[in-house]
């Protein structure tokens, strides 16, 4: 798997606060691929980016919409692709576009892009800690 990072944050608050001090830091262009199962947190990550970056809209998972756009210091994409059944859709709609509008791209459910995720995405892989005590999240 190569070289990784893990944190475990013990709320979904610290969560939130890790998304904001990544938000205050990405680079424009930046792809988050976010993966993990329901409930284990992306949103509220996306929601702590979402801080970082200046956003003061409320940020909720787009389960029903495949994108959301907030305008902040730099725009934030956010993707959810849960719903989203083929690979073939997300390029059809001209999605990968957002890659580099210059703005930061977080995608939940990356993994409905099979092979066609960007080689430069973060992968964080979100999971519960064992016996409930929180998360872990693991940066590829």
């Amino acid at each position: 798997m190569g070289r990784h990072r893990i944190i475990t944050p013990a709320s979904l608050e610290e969560t939130i606060e890790l998304g904001t001090s990544y938000g205050k830091n990405l680079p424009p262009n930046s792809i988050l691929a976010l993966k993990g199962p329901l409930g284990a947190g992306k949103t509220s990550f996306v929601q702590g980016l979402a801080l970082g970056l200046g956003i003061q809209d409320l940020v909720q998972s787009p389960t029903f919409t495949y994108l959301t756009l907030y305008e902040g210091r730099l725009p934030l994409y956010h993707f959810d692709l849960y719903r989203m059944r083929t690979e073939s859709d997300f390029f059809s709609m001209g999605f990968e576009e957002y890659f580099c509008a210059k703005g930061i791209v977080a995608i939940e459910w990356p993994e409905r892009l099979g092979s066609n995720l960007p080689l430069q995405a973060l992968v964080i892989e979100f999971s519960y800690a064992p016996e409930g005590s929180g998360r872990v999240l693991t940066f590829f």
